[in-house]
């Protein structure tokens, strides 16, 4: 068979997804005689393209979906896209003003249609470039967050939270985005260190002169809404303005001075000025305090009416404004520099305003409780568990969830409006007249009813995500599906530790209150894909590579093992584009033993096995990677599995077995040899294809044609077996040597061609003479030999047997007695680290019982070594 000289990554992935796709090896159908193994993506948002954390995420959760297929489990990866209301809503507001429309100039019907069209322009983007990295979804289950089914389920749980009591409407501080226009969750606001500006102003103290009253402030535009000054009761500083009244700046309005013990005496002045309008804190002041809420911003943060002053300007140009006013008024007293934590929406970056807003909520309080036992008793477990503790915080201290949000994208919010002032919530126009009606004993018709303008919060569909892409009706019916039942709940949920609360927390929620159950077993969290300079990649820092080029460069296997070669769950990625092309040499190594194994002629007259020691090492060396990859698996150490498995492959596969049964130049190699090899190689794309499903799929049929059925994508997952441990221990060993005599070869600028004689002074010759022929094969020795000391020879010990290599008149005794000395004390240092551990009653203690044996075989080959080390010193002389 004819075999390219370079593996070509491009054609392979193009024609094996293909062919993947013909033949639906990606699909899954509820089969109740295989167990099955449900992953469902993190939906994507349909604005967004393929960035480096889509990549590293969606690897990860494609390994474990083809290792679960490969185990013979019923695999099922659902994909799908998030509608993404505030991010998609802006997108279409933007293409619209470049097309020169603006949005307030269209009904919301007109606006709908338009973000539609946009939706299915581009929304599926990000879905087909997951098919160039290899994800192996069922597309045929590719949903969307508002598809008419998912869209049912949506209303049919707001309704019934509703109907519970568990959702309201009311008056509330909420976040508010000027530039999204919108009320933001308290997740969906990112909280970051500014450089700000600390101003001290003078507020007068009404009916006096010359008396005033200083306050420190970050926020001098909204002094217009303050409704008191507040000091501390216990503030011996201000015990005369009790019960006086100051005077605001520039617009003359007195206020109160309150007390309350809430200030802070030690920041600023001690003073604070209240304003409920614009700060939460005040806000419940104010409530306390009886105390009036004067709004002075616009939904687009501009100073309206009540303000008096500065009507129409930005907020952040009347805080320059106010600050000059004031400075010309004599009643700025300094600024400071002062770095504050102040709030970004997630989606628009713009600063947030806290503003007081007739909004819908969700109650939290008693609906978390079920999310939050789950994860602390570990039926939900989180990888890696550090992040227990975050979530408990968050959970112990959830505040309602307000899921309104000012927008025309989305799912509407199901409450309609009546002539008298009323609402009525219902799934349906004709639902809401009917329980209007019979509500209020009044015949309205549909015309006085009026839907709600907002839509929900996106985390709203997307936290019932694990249960509608399999049943819409449950929500309503209360009666699980077949698939739901079969599927549910999920395996393995892979995401990111930013949207633990966001999405994994609400989905938790959802799955406890309408199916009883958690929604997933495990949580797999991600870290966060950096630059050098320990930067998140992003496109505005201009940092982060096209994941689409580094595929078309490094192929998806290199690009899919780049990424995987240092991502541990939890911790972030440092990447470098020395990790993809360690992942493309790496397909390339794999290609080029290929090519050589099946370069090799075979003598069919050779009978017997002719490499017996070398299969049986390799066959054990492979079983005993094969339990520490599985086991890495159930832990998920996925990058850890990753290196076992490139160790395996490039160390002891290619490095070693291969160069152990390699037949010399022009020779023949047995028939029972080649098959063998060719099983052991099938072992290894097994274990590989999670990783590199490309290239271990094309070598796969290049070792001989197979059906579909035979595919490897569909093939068995390899059966632990037992293995020789001390097999592959004496193998090390000789393997050491070798490296040993090919270091002295370098060292002494010897050809690598040069035969040499080698004798070893061995506490246990049946080691070395088993493996005698690949000994002297590939340490090119031209004699091996057992015996003590060799005049005049250069000399290395393993473990805490003596080599000696004749050296003619070339030796160096003093550098060779450096060396020695040198690799003595190393050796001492290393016996001294060991001894502190088995001296440490802490550790012996508490270590198991096979660290400790390992501790003191550590010991008692030091032990020897130094000894050996010592004698050859000896015999060299002072």
């Amino acid at each position: 068979m004819s075999i390219a000289s370079k593996y070509d990554p491009i054609a392979t992935e193009a024609k094996w997804y293909d062919y993947w796709m013909e033949h639906k090896l990606f699909s899954s159908k509820v089969d109740h005689s295989k167990e099955p193994y449900t992953i469902v993506i993190p939906p994507p948002n349909v604005t967004g393209v393929l960035h480096m954390g889509h990549m590293l995420n969606n690897t990860i959760q494609d390994v474990l979906i083809r290792r679960a297929r490969m185990q013979g489990k019923n695999a099922c990866w659902v994909p799908g896209t998030d509608h993404a209301s505030i991010a998609t809503e802006t997108k279409v507001v933007n293409m619209l003003k470049d097309q020169g429309i603006d949005k307030k100039s269209l009904s919301r019907e007109e606006f709908l249609a338009y973000a539609w069209e946009w939706k299915e322009k581009y929304g599926g983007i990000i879905l087909e470039q997951l098919k160039k990295l290899g994800a192996s979804c069922d597309w045929d289950r590719t949903a969307f967050t508002m598809d008419p089914g998912l869209s049912k389920a949506v209303i049919d749980v707001f309704v019934d939270l509703h109907q519970k009591g568990k959702i309201y409407r009311g008056i509330r501080m909420v976040n508010w985005d000027p530039q999204g226009k919108t009320a933001l969750s308290d997740d969906e606001v990112i909280t970051k260190e500014i450089a700000s500006k600390l101003y001290y102003i003078n507020y007068k103290i009404e009916g006096s002169e010359d008396q005033f009253l200083t306050i420190a402030t970050t926020r001098p535009e909204t002094i217009m809404a303050d409704s008191a000054i507040c000091i501390n009761p216990n503030d011996p500083r201000f015990t005369h303005l009790k019960g006086k009244r100051a005077i605001i700046p520039l617009i003359n309005r007195s206020v109160p001075i309150i007390e309350d013990d809430y200030v802070d005496m030690e920041f600023g002045t001690g003073c604070l000025k209240v304003t409920p309008a614009h700060d939460i804190n005040d806000y419940e002041l104010g409530i306390k305090h009886k105390l009036e809420v004067i709004d002075i911003l616009n939904d687009d943060g501009t100073l309206n009416e009540k303000a008096q002053i500065l009507v129409g300007e930005d907020r952040f140009v009347a805080r320059k404004m106010i600050a000059k006013r004031l400075k010309e008024a004599e009643q700025l007293e300094k600024i400071e520099e002062y770095k504050s934590n102040v709030g970004h929406s997630e989606r628009t970056d713009a600063v947030i305003e806290p503003k007081l807003s007739l909004q819908w909520f969700l109650k939290m309080e008693d609906i978390t409780k079920p999310a939050l036992t789950s994860v602390m008793e570990d039926v939900i477990q989180l990888y890696p568990p550090k992040f227990k503790n975050m979530y408990r915080a968050w959970m112990e201290n959830v505040r309602d969830w307000c899921i309104s949000r000012q927008l025309w994208w989305g799912h509407q919010i199901p409450a309609y409006y009546l002539p008298n002032g009323e609402y009525v919530v219902a799934k349906s126009k004709e639902d809401a007249l009917s329980l209007a009606n019979e509500k209020f004993g009044t015949r309205y018709s549909e015309s006085d009813l009026i839907q709600d303008e907002d839509v929900l919060d996106t985390w709203f569909s997307s936290w019932l995500w694990p249960i509608s892409v399999f049943d819409t009706e449950v929500f309503s019916t209360g009666k699980q599906n077949e698939e739901l039942q079969y599927y549910y709940p999920t395996n393995d949920l892979v995401t990111a530790p930013e949207i633990l609360f966001f999405w994994v927390a609400r989905m938790i929620i959802a799955g406890y209150e309408y199916t009883g159950e958690k929604p997933f077993k495990n949580v797999y969290l991600t870290g966060i894909v950096r630059d050098k300079l320990g930067r998140k990649m992003s496109k505005s820092l201009g940092n982060s590579p096209d994941p689409l080029e580094l595929i078309s460069q490094y192929g998806a296997d290199g690009v899919r093992t780049g990424m995987l070669f240092s991502s541990p769950a939890g911790n972030d990625l440092p990447y470098d584009d020395k990790l993809v092309e360690q992942g493309r040499n790496f397909a390339n190594k794999i290609w080029n033993a290929f090519r050589l194994v099946q370069g090799w002629e075979i003598d069919p007259k050779l009978d017997g096995l002719q490499n017996e020691s070398s299969i049986a090492w390799f066959e054990s060396r492979f079983n005993q990677a094969l339990v520490e990859i599985n086991e890495h698996f159930e832990k998920f150490r996925i990058s850890d599995a990753l290196m076992t498995t490139y160790k395996l492959v490039w160390g002891d596969f290619c490095s070693w077995y291969l160069e152990m049964i390699k037949p010399e130049y022009q020779h023949p190699i047995d028939q029972a040899t080649y098959d063998r090899t060719i099983g052991l190689f099938e072992d290894i794309l097994r274990i590989l294809h999670p990783f590199m499903p490309f290239i271990s799929e094309e070598i796969w049929h290049l070792i001989k044609e197979r059906s579909v059925e035979e595919s490897l994508i569909l093939a068995s997952w390899p059966t632990e077996k037992a293995f020789d441990a001390q097999l592959i221990a004496e193998a090390a060993q000789v393997f050491e040597v070798v490296s040993q005599v090919r270091n002295l070869r370098a060292s002494k600028g010897m050809s690598p061609k040069e035969s040499l004689d080698l004798t070893i002074n061995a506490k246990n010759e049946a080691l070395y003479t088993r493996f005698e022929s690949v000994l002297i094969k590939l340490a090119n020795l031209s004699s091996f030999n057992f015996g003590t000391a060799v005049e005049n020879s250069m000399s290395f010990v393993v473990k805490a047997d003596e080599c000696f290599i004749p050296a003619g008149d070339s030796i160096n005794v003093e550098e060779e007695r450096e060396n020695i000395s040198k690799e003595l004390e190393y050796t001492k240092g290393f016996l001294n680290a060991v001894m502190k551990k088995l001296s440490n009653e802490r550790f012996v203690a508490g270590a198991p019982a096979q660290v400790i044996e390992m501790e003191r075989k550590k010991q008692a080959d030091a032990e020897a070594k130094i000894k050996t080390l010592e004698e050859s010193l000896a015999k060299l002389g002072s």
